[in-house]
């Protein structure tokens, strides 16, 4: 028995040894062990315009969004081509590690508060471990704060809220275009008209060039499926310009959309395009450490 202890431990040494050996002999031979390289920088914040992109925020970074919409073009000189009316959203974003990052926000169109919570599942990677695409799911809440307009009749709370659940999925395929696709169920306890579902259902679509080292073009589009909505009710669309300077991203765009959640932009959109009912708008972003994360594998 004690041979066959002495055996089994002498076999062990020489296989131990032996893997070292192995990584010696690849490193003489100028052999590396294959690593996974995972994408990154799909978009440059973690909103193409108004809604979310493939991209979340590192963990331990918090990243501080002033987004702001003026009013339509069309409006005329009067009030400045829009630029005299304003919404305004502020919000925090926080990474809990490179997966999860949660967030909350105010806004001042209906005077909304949201929060979300968004999941990358798969992430994009080529090398040791290959994945084509990345995956993400995002959840959010959000609760209208506006004095009601019938006050007089029976109002609840429960009527406030609205629930936004989203797939994210998409790909980059160079070093400049990004593509992903945003398949997305919108849930209202109130809706404005009987002609509206409580339930929309939208698919989503956007996509990144960029330009030059700093500056990229953005562009989204909503689509909501037929007979969900009532007839005044337009697809969301929005085209900008990504401009980073150092800890900052700046994002100008114009689109027919006032607010800048996803129940308002999805389901309350009212500006044509056709008829130049375009806001001009910005959003900027500022980043901050506030601690240096684990990094997580796989």
């Amino acid at each position: 028995m004690k041979k066959l202890k002495f055996a089994l431990l002498l076999l062990c040494l020489l296989a131990y040894s032996s893997s070292y050996a192995q990584d010696d002999l690849l490193s003489l031979l100028g052999e590396e062990e294959e690593t996974t390289e995972y994408a990154k920088a799909s978009f440059k914040t973690t909103r193409v315009i108004n809604g979310h992109s493939l991209e979340n925020v590192a963990g331990g970074v918090m990243d501080m969004k002033i987004s702001h919409r003026f009013g339509m073009l069309n409006s005329g000189a009067y009030n400045l081509f829009g630029l005299d009316q304003a919404s305004i959203r502020i919000g925090l974003d926080y990474g809990i590690n490179d997966r999860l990052m949660v967030g909350f926000g105010r806004s001042s169109h209906n005077k909304v508060y949201d929060g979300f919570a968004k999941l990358k599942l798969l992430r994009q990677s080529s090398g040791k471990r290959t994945m084509p695409i990345s995956l993400v799911v995002l959840s959010g809440v959000y609760l209208k704060t506006i004095e009601w307009q019938q006050p007089e009749r029976d109002n609840y709370f429960s009527s406030r809220l609205e629930y936004t659940h989203q797939l994210i999925v998409g790909r980059k395929f160079s070093e400049g275009t990004t593509i992903q696709f945003m398949p997305t169920v919108v849930h209202r306890n109130l809706v404005p008209t009987t002609e509206d579902t409580h339930d929309v259902i939208l698919i989503g679509a956007a996509a990144r060039q960029k330009l030059t080292k700093r500056v990229a073009i953005n562009a989204e589009y909503y689509y909501a499926l037929p007979d969900q909505l009532s007839p005044d009710r337009k697809n969301s669309l929005a085209i900008g310009f990504d401009i980073e300077t150092g800890g900052h991203v700046f994002q100008l765009h114009f689109t027919n959309s006032t607010s800048m959640i996803e129940p308002g932009f999805m389901t309350e959109t009212i500006g044509d395009w056709g008829k130049g009912d375009i806001h001009f708008g910005f959003n900027v972003s500022r980043v901050f450490t506030i601690r240096k994360p684990k990094k997580l594998e796989g």
